[in-house]
């Protein structure tokens, strides 16, 4: 199909995505921060997870958690990244209706799974500080893994509607996707039939899952707030809080522009379609790429092992 195609066909073999519409002149620098985040997303999560996994003394559930999220960030990326650059480099923008559907599910199960491990390290941090002495019977590593399990479960079933909703719908006007990537949105508005479902459940399931990942953390940091501010000695409080810097700022690093993205996709009709698109593109990477050097330099035992 050429990208001119508008003809009718209800089950398209290929999809077009135009990468970043209005900004292909720039293609060629735009690919150089891209490549370079991605390569340090790889390098960084893969030094965490040889890290813990050479050093005993790290085999401990915070540990467990960041180590499940390398690997949700190694994926996050790698399943997005490689054909935005096939786009920028060789103009390779054809992909395939199931590869399309695939990549979706992917992104966004991903996204929500990475959600999912954020409280999951909250839950981590409330019981080492406000029941220290508990820690190692509450969090025992058969709970651990229920709760990883939990958060696998929760993702997969939650997003599973998008590539079956996405595969249901007619798509008669153009198989063109002006996006870098095949998120749910960018596929199911090119389907000539009502989309109502498919973008209310979208909706229903960035704001439940935000929602109830952002209540969760915000219960377990006001009983750790509570049990700091508790603690006799200012040294004592701002030590305490330390350890929770790395998790608050990965929680920034990732709710900020994946709130921002998803409700620009939605409602920012007014915002130039070249900065949703590089918004959204650059928002699956600032994630992989920040944790790593987040927990690398404000967690001890990383930095002495490397």
């Amino acid at each position: 199909m050429s990208d001119s195609n508008t003809t009718d066909f209800t089950n398209p073999s290929t999809f077009i995505l135009l990468g970043i519409p209005g900004l292909e002149a720039a293609y060629i620098w735009i690919s150089i921060p891209f490549c370079a985040m991605y390569t340090t997303a790889v390098l960084g999560n893969f030094t965490i997870l040889f890290i813990v996994k050479r050093e005993p003394s790290l085999h401990t559930p915070m540990f467990y958690f960041l180590c499940m999220l390398a690997v949700t960030d190694l994926v996050m990326s790698t399943s997005t990244l490689p054909k935005m650059l096939s786009i920028f480099w060789f103009n390779s923008r054809e992909i395939s209706f199931s590869a399309c559907l695939t990549q979706m599910y992917f992104v966004h199960s991903f996204s929500t799974m990475e959600s999912g491990i954020l409280v999951a390290m909250a839950l981590d941090r409330y019981v080492a500080i406000c029941h220290p002495l508990r820690h190692s019977t509450i969090l025992t590593n058969s709970v651990v893994a229920k709760i990883c399990l939990a958060v696998v479960l929760r993702s997969v079933i939650l997003t599973l509607p998008y590539p079956f909703l996405a595969r249901r719908w007619p798509y008669c006007k153009t198989n063109i996707i002006p996006h870098s990537y095949c998120g749910h949105i960018a596929v199911v508005n090119l389907a000539c039939a009502d989309i109502r479902i498919s973008s209310y459940y979208g909706l229903f399931n960035l704001l439940s899952e935000i929602g109830m990942d952002v209540f969760f953390i915000a219960v377990s940091y006001t009983q750790i707030l509570r049990a700091i501010f508790r603690l006799p000695t200012k040294d004592a409080q701002f030590k305490t809080f330390g350890t929770c810097i790395s998790h608050l700022c990965a929680i920034l690093a990732l709710y900020i522009p994946d709130l921002f993205s998803s409700l620009t996709q939605r409602f920012g009709h007014n915002v130039p379609l070249d900065l949703r698109v590089l918004i959204a593109s650059v928002y699956l990477l600032v994630p992989p790429m920040l944790h790593p050097i987040i927990y690398g330099v404000r967690t001890k035992q990383i930095q002495g092992r490397l």
